[in-house]
């Protein structure tokens, strides 16, 4: 199991920020979490990155526990939630040079992924410009395109559809569908039906606390 969230649930003081939730996923799979908001959803991609501890269960990658200081597990789970931090002097090309060979990537392979995730993307034509210089909606797909540039066995994504209209959505899903057919398991939480429907391979329905309490 590639990845296993065995029960886990995250409550601080008398706040369930989570309900007792389990999911598991095989390498290749997609699973879509789906609920509204305050179920939870960023809450366990939270869990499975290794930035909250569950406060009950056990969340595993690759049979071992989640554990942000370990180099292993930093190279198994890239995750999207939230923007990341963009350098206003480096071009979108640059941006996603640096990850590539910042993990260890060669610079022939390196120059090859670049090209083809601005193109999957559609910003084959802006390499060349800067982050400010992005729409919103431009900015979303280049934030996806940093996260897949990375390797990784499990990639943890929070509403990839935000700030997207139904055209550039399309290339969410085909980036996705990339990766996967690399082997790579995506989790993403996401209120975008099609989204769902037309990539994952199981969906997992989360509900409020108050729901399960009442």
């Amino acid at each position: 199991m590639l990845v296993n969230a065995d029960g886990v649930s995250v409550t601080i003081g008398e706040t369930v920020l989570l309900a007792t939730t389990s999911i598991q996923a095989e390498a290749g799979e997609v699973v879509a979490l789906r609920g509204g908001n305050g179920s939870g959803k960023t809450t366990l991609l939270r869990v499975l990155a290794g930035v909250m501890p569950p406060t009950a269960g056990r969340a595993e990658i690759a049979s071992e526990p989640v554990n942000q200081s370990s180099p292993i597990f930093r190279r198994r789970v890239a995750s999207l939630i939230g923007l990341p931090p963009l350098a206003r002097n480096l071009t979108l090309a640059e941006h996603l040079r640096l990850v590539g060979l910042t993990w260890n990537e060669s610079p022939e392979s390196v120059d090859a992924a670049t090209r083809k995730l601005l193109d999957t993307f559609g910003l084959g034509a802006l390499g060349s410009r800067f982050p400010h210089e992005l729409s919103s909606g431009q900015t979303q797909l280049f934030a996806l395109a940093l996260t897949f540039a990375r390797p990784s066995d499990v990639i943890l994504l929070d509403e990839p559809e935000q700030r997207l209209d139904a055209d550039r959505l399309a290339r969410v899903r085909d980036g996705i569908r990339g990766v996967v057919a690399q082997g790579r398991t995506v989790v993403m939480a996401t209120h975008s039906q099609w989204l769902a429907d037309e990539i994952s391979t199981q969906t997992v329905t989360l509900v409020e606390a108050a729901a399960v309490d009442g």
